[in-house]
């Protein structure tokens, strides 16, 4: 009786799970908001338009690829200005194939929603489109148009700011979304594409520049995964170029992280950092920011980073820096004139460091803290050598040097003590002329200088002041009248 038992039991349960699955499996309507209006099929990655209706994402590129708006069910006219992802929607349609033991529906293709779309079009407008349109070129063949991603301006049909338009917020909307995910694979993914359509279409770059879209690359350049760090540095890079952007980027925040970068990132990552913070350097408005921010001492340490560009990167933005006043008593107060001589003495970087010295020299503390520092000596040490770099760079310490003589008699004793008259004049003889302009300039400062001198009889000075010494040394002199 008890095994009789256990037998209906046994036959009942699979009986009621597959009468279970029968019901499950019984095929639904799928519902109309799930269906995308211009291909019929059911979204995989549904977009909101300007006119509130939901389409999927590849149809709505088509339809603006090919100016084409469709007429929709409820008489309206899509409008496709901006696009948004419909999140929600998405969520929905996911968990209704779940329920229903459905596959979850795959994104359609560029290609396959364009067909879909010139299917939907009259044949009158479909032969003025300009994806049908061809370019003739010398032997006659015609040339396909780009794909709506990379289209160039040439391709653009009378309505091209709109698709312009529409193009950037498609970008900017796909973009920010997968910087956004929780996918470490899809972020990097999504940086690769944005570092290589930045560089490559230089008419974008400022449309990307959105507060939404440099938020999610600070949040990436602080990652704590080297990759992600690398490719959100060098897309920074890239948005940077753009002259209307480099104030942007600096207020948006981003530049804390980049100095992180410097200071303990992997190599690769400083290149992109140290590139980044030269680009934004080139804007007046950042110059003083980007010193109150703290850059100044990872720039000067990176001076003598093991990679080449870091270290170019590095010194030009130093360069830039370096033209505003309290930038330049920040960085002599980091001892960077020491270094910076010592990287001359040593043959490293001697053009790149010669441009921020003459930054220096041309200012009264930038001056000042050269002639303590030993810079005539070291100066005209390097112009005397006949290997020196380049033209550019000796000019560059000839120019050092014109701004030191305006340092007074202190110039000149250290000058004569360096050798400096004969290493001019020898400069004077052989060099360029322009070399030799400026070399005559300086020896002019230090002439002058002498007439000056000459006009004091240093000697009978010294005499009268050892005189008057004795004087009142004596007894009833000042000094014994106050003896007691």
């Amino acid at each position: 009786m008890g095994s009789g038992r256990w037998k209906i039991s046994f036959h009942r349960s699979p009986s009621n799970k597959k009468q279970t699955q029968t019901e499950i499996q019984k095929p639904s309507v799928i519902p109309v908001e799930f269906l995308c209006p211009v291909s019929g099929s059911i979204m995989a990655d549904p977009v909101i338009v300007s006119s509130g209706h939901t389409f999927e994402r590849n149809c709505v590129r088509a339809c603006v690829s090919l100016s084409f708006k469709p007429t929709l069910p409820d008489g309206a006219a899509a409008d496709f200005i901006t696009v948004i992802p419909n999140l929600a929607l998405r969520s929905a349609i996911l968990n209704w194939c779940c329920q229903h033991l459905i596959d979850p529906p795959k994104p359609m293709d560029f290609y396959s929603a364009e067909k879909i779309v010139s299917k939907l079009m009259p044949e009158s407008e479909l032969t003025r489109t300009p994806s049908e349109l061809s370019i003739t070129s010398s032997d006659d063949r015609p040339i396909t148009p780009l794909p709506f991603m990379t289209r160039p301006s040439c391709y653009s049909s009378s309505s091209s700011c709109e698709i312009e338009s529409t193009n950037s917020n498609l970008l900017e909307e796909e973009f920010i979304c997968k910087l956004k995910s929780s996918q470490i694979n899809e972020q990097e993914e999504a940086l690769i594409s944005l570092r290589k359509f930045t560089r490559t279409q230089e008419e974008i770059r400022a449309d990307l520049c959105t507060p939404r879209l440099l938020s999610a690359l600070k949040f990436l350049i602080s990652s704590r995964y080297s990759t992600l760090k690398t490719n959100a540095a060098a897309a920074l890079v890239n948005l940077s170029l753009e002259k209307q952007n480099k104030v942007k980027i600096v207020r948006s925040g981003i530049v804390p992280p980049l100095i992180d970068i410097l200071r303990g990132g992997c190599p690769e990552s400083q290149e992109h950092a140290a590139g980044a913070l030269f680009s934004l350097s080139l804007d007046d408005q950042n110059k003083t920011a980007i010193g109150v921010l703290g850059a100044l001492p990872p720039l000067l340490h990176t001076l003598r980073s093991d990679s080449e560009r870091t270290r170019h990167d590095s010194a030009m933005s130093l360069y830039h820096l370096s033209l505003v006043h309290s930038n330049r008593v920040k960085m002599i107060k980091l001892g960077s004139i020491q270094s910076l001589l010592g990287m001359l003495r040593s043959g490293h970087m001697s053009g790149r460091v010669m441009l921020i010295l003459c930054n220096f020299a041309s200012s009264v503390e930038g001056r000042a803290a050269m002639l303590n520092g030993g810079a005539v000596e070291c100066l005209v040490s390097y112009l005397s050598q006949g290997d020196a770099e380049s033209v550019a760079t000796r000019e560059s310490c000839l120019a050092a040097i014109h701004g030191l003589s305006y340092g007074g008699l202190r110039f000149k004793g250290l000058a004569k003590e360096a050798g400096a008259e004969e290493v001019l004049k020898k400069v004077e003889e052989t060099a360029s002329d322009r070399l030799k302009e400026k070399a005559r300039k300086i020896l002019e400062v230090m002439n002058e200088k002498d007439e000056e001198d000459e006009e004091i009889d240093w000697e009978e000075l010294l005499n009268s002041e050892e005189d008057m010494s004795r004087t009142l040394s004596r007894p009833g002199g000042r000094n014994g009248s106050n003896s007691c």
